[in-house]
């Protein structure tokens, strides 16, 4: 893993300059420009809070703000999840013509990502203070949450960005998977309330095998309930998203001149 941080430090600065190349290119021909990424999330919350709020009369408190947080995680981590299956071959012009550990590629994708969810975050402040929503000590614990979600994302996004190489349709599969998982994740109920009352052991395989379910229901209760995270679990998920990093960088380095000859 030496040979990792010593490549992460080395590109970092190329990492940043193509992350901000590809968010100028994103807005260059647009009349809103940056505005799209703040009405983007706006846009989709209205959807679905007239969809599940006023349709189907969410009773959650804070439903709004519950609803946000949600999107908000979630759009990061399909959107790099996605992505990262035709990472490769999407960027063969640079790997084909210059040296650059893969990962890297995947790692500015991130921060692109992640910058979106930055202005997410903002308008996640605006309705918390727009609704009064109190604020408690434990709400210093997005921080971890936040990161155990960049590891979950980075170890299933880095071991799909080597099998994308390989398999043409293995991004058909992981599109019909995400929105499977999209719809178990939460995004507009609380598995804990919804599901734990009748159905208690499938909540609970819910909740503690889909990193996302617990990430997502955890930042809900530390930032709108004042209710500690579920602290065990989440240290078995970076535990295992360690492990996957690890495979999966290893994978990445050992394959590297494969790929050119693939794409």
């Amino acid at each position: 893993m030496n040979r990792f941080w010593n490549d992460m430090k080395k590109y970092y600065s190329y990492e940043v300059r193509a992350a901000k190349s590809e968010l100028k290119t994103e807005v260059a021909n647009s009349y809103l420009n940056w505005i799209w990424w703040v009405l983007d999330p706006l846009f989709s919350m209205m959807i679905y809070y007239l969809i599940f709020g006023v349709v189907f009369e969410a009773k959650e408190p804070f439903f709004t703000t519950f609803l946000f947080i949600g999107q908000t995680m979630w759009a990061f981590f399909n959107k790099n999840v996605v992505q990262s299956v035709k990472m490769i071959k999407r960027n063969k012009s640079i790997v084909a013509r210059v040296y650059i550990p893969k990962f890297v590629l995947l790692v500015s994708n991130m921060m692109i990502n992640a910058f979106k969810m930055a202005i997410s975050w903002v308008i996640v402040v605006a309705m918390m203070i727009a609704t009064k929503v109190p604020l408690s000590p434990r709400i210093i614990c997005f921080v971890p949450i936040l990161l155990v979600m960049f590891l979950v994302t980075f170890a299933i996004s880095i071991n799909l960005m080597h099998f994308g190489v390989f398999i043409e349709d293995l991004g058909n599969v992981i599109n019909i998977a995400m929105k499977l998982l999209f719809y178990m994740t939460g995004i507009f109920f609380s598995i804990e309330k919804r599901l734990g009352p009748d159905h208690p052991v499938i909540a609970k395989i819910i909740l503690h095998g889909n990193p996302m379910a617990l990430l997502i229901t955890d930042m809900r209760n530390v930032v709108l309930y004042d209710q500690a995270p579920h602290w065990t679990w989440l240290l078995i998920w970076t535990v295992i998203a360690l492990v996957f990093s690890m495979i999966g960088v290893r994978t990445i380095y050992k394959n590297e001149n494969t790929y050119v000859k693939v794409i």
